[in-house]
Protein backbone atom coordinates (compact mmCIF):
# COMPACT_ATOMS: atom_id res chain seq x y z
CA UNK A 1 0.00 0.00 0.00
CA UNK A 2 1.50 3.32 -0.75
CA UNK A 3 1.30 5.80 1.55
CA UNK A 4 0.27 9.91 0.59
CA UNK A 5 2.19 12.21 2.01
CA UNK A 6 0.83 14.57 5.01
CA UNK A 7 -1.03 17.77 3.96
CA UNK A 8 2.00 20.05 4.44
CA UNK A 9 4.26 18.62 2.24
CA UNK A 10 1.33 19.34 -0.32
CA UNK A 11 0.73 21.92 0.53
CA UNK A 12 4.41 22.86 0.40
CA UNK A 13 5.20 21.17 -3.04
CA UNK A 14 2.18 22.96 -4.48
CA UNK A 15 4.12 26.47 -3.20
CA UNK A 16 7.23 25.29 -4.90
CA UNK A 17 5.15 23.93 -8.02
CA UNK A 18 3.36 27.42 -8.34
CA UNK A 19 6.92 29.00 -7.92
CA UNK A 20 8.93 27.12 -10.17
CA UNK A 21 5.53 27.75 -13.08
CA UNK A 22 5.89 31.38 -12.47
CA UNK A 23 9.80 31.33 -12.66
CA UNK A 24 9.56 29.74 -15.77
CA UNK A 25 7.07 32.20 -17.36
CA UNK A 26 8.85 35.12 -16.24
CA UNK A 27 12.43 33.92 -17.25
CA UNK A 28 10.75 33.87 -20.65
CA UNK A 29 9.24 36.87 -20.27
CA UNK A 30 12.30 38.51 -19.23
CA UNK A 31 14.29 36.66 -22.35
CA UNK A 32 11.88 37.80 -24.87
CA UNK A 33 11.94 41.06 -23.18
CA UNK A 34 8.61 41.71 -22.21
CA UNK A 35 9.60 42.23 -19.04
CA UNK A 36 12.72 44.57 -17.95
CA UNK A 37 15.92 42.60 -17.59
CA UNK A 38 17.61 43.97 -14.61
CA UNK A 39 20.18 46.18 -14.20
CA UNK A 40 23.65 44.74 -15.61
CA UNK A 41 24.23 41.63 -13.68
CA UNK A 42 20.62 41.37 -11.46
CA UNK A 43 18.67 39.59 -14.43
CA UNK A 44 18.78 36.10 -12.16
CA UNK A 45 18.30 37.85 -8.70
CA UNK A 46 15.71 39.91 -10.48
CA UNK A 47 13.53 37.28 -12.35
CA UNK A 48 13.78 35.86 -8.39
CA UNK A 49 11.89 38.25 -7.09
CA UNK A 50 9.56 38.74 -9.73
CA UNK A 51 8.12 35.20 -9.94
CA UNK A 52 7.93 35.29 -5.86
CA UNK A 53 6.14 38.30 -6.26
CA UNK A 54 3.88 36.72 -8.83
CA UNK A 55 3.55 33.49 -7.28
CA UNK A 56 2.53 34.61 -3.83
CA UNK A 57 -1.26 35.80 -4.72
CA UNK A 58 -1.51 32.72 -6.90
CA UNK A 59 -0.63 30.65 -3.95
CA UNK A 60 -2.80 32.83 -1.70
CA UNK A 61 -6.24 32.05 -3.59
CA UNK A 62 -5.49 28.77 -5.45
CA UNK A 63 -4.18 26.97 -2.55
CA UNK A 64 -7.03 28.47 0.25
CA UNK A 65 -8.15 24.68 0.90
CA UNK A 66 -4.73 23.05 1.38
CA UNK A 67 -3.82 26.31 3.83
CA UNK A 68 -6.98 25.72 6.17
CA UNK A 69 -6.16 21.82 5.97
CA UNK A 70 -2.73 22.46 6.72
CA UNK A 71 -3.71 24.93 9.18
CA UNK A 72 -6.49 22.77 10.95
CA UNK A 73 -4.02 19.82 11.09
CA UNK A 74 -1.23 21.97 13.03
CA UNK A 75 -3.78 23.68 14.96
CA UNK A 76 -4.70 19.85 16.54
CA UNK A 77 -1.27 18.79 17.09
CA UNK A 78 -0.77 21.98 19.00
CA UNK A 79 -3.97 21.66 20.98
CA UNK A 80 -2.43 17.82 21.71
CA UNK A 81 0.83 18.94 22.81
CA UNK A 82 -0.82 21.89 25.03
CA UNK A 83 -3.16 19.30 26.58
CA UNK A 84 0.14 16.73 26.78
CA UNK A 85 2.02 19.46 28.61
CA UNK A 86 -0.96 21.05 31.20
CA UNK A 87 -1.47 16.74 32.30
CA UNK A 88 2.53 16.48 32.95
CA UNK A 89 2.07 19.59 35.18
CA UNK A 90 -1.07 18.96 36.88
CA UNK A 91 0.98 15.02 37.38
CA UNK A 92 3.73 17.17 38.80
CA UNK A 93 1.79 19.23 41.25
CA UNK A 94 -0.17 15.95 42.63
CA UNK A 95 3.72 14.22 43.53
Amino acid sequence: MIRQPGVTVRYTMARIAIFVGCLVVVAALARFGVVPRGLGDSNIIWVLLLALIVSAPISYVVLRKQRDEMSMKVSGRVERARAKLEANRAQEDVE
